[in-house]
């Protein structure tokens, strides 16, 4: 399921943006707007279904705006070809993570070797505190 995002065409419902970018660069970031910004609405989105929507709006809340837009935005880079690459692919793991099945936990029980060990440590570490008892 989360390997078929990519081949669904969320690009369609995804909006890009460039600004100039900020900190130390000089010429290069005063002129170029190399800053991308990637904006997509997971309630608007007739792409995604509501089940994955509702796994999204979840497990990414605290990257989401109000009104459940998600904003990603890349600087690193020089060239806004090459941030617009990374914040795509940003966006498409946050998306596969997203959707993705949780799996459940299945219990198991504790090997003997592991209780063994466990008794082990206790039993030392009993005798070591009973070795800084001061008894008259």
């Amino acid at each position: 399921m989360a390997t078929q995002i990519r081949k669904r065409g969320l690009e369609t419902e995804i909006t890009i943006s460039a600004t100039k970018s900020s900190g130390a660069g000089g010429q290069n970031v005063n002129k170029v707007n190399t800053k991308v910004e990637l904006r997509f609405s997971i309630p608007n989105s007739s792409i995604l279904s509501n089940r994955e929507k509702e796994l999204l709006v979840s497990r990414l809340g605290s990257k989401l705006t109000r009104s459940g837009d998600l904003i990603l935005s890349s600087e690193e880079e020089r060239s806004q070809l090459r941030n617009k690459n990374t914040v795509i692919e940003k966006f498409y793991g946050l998306i596969e993570w997203g959707v993705r099945p949780v799996k459940k936990r299945i219990p198991t029980k504790p090997t003997k070797a592991s209780k063994r060990r466990r008794i082990d440590n206790k039993r030392k570490n009993s005798e070591k505190k009973s070795r800084r008892r001061n008894d008259f």
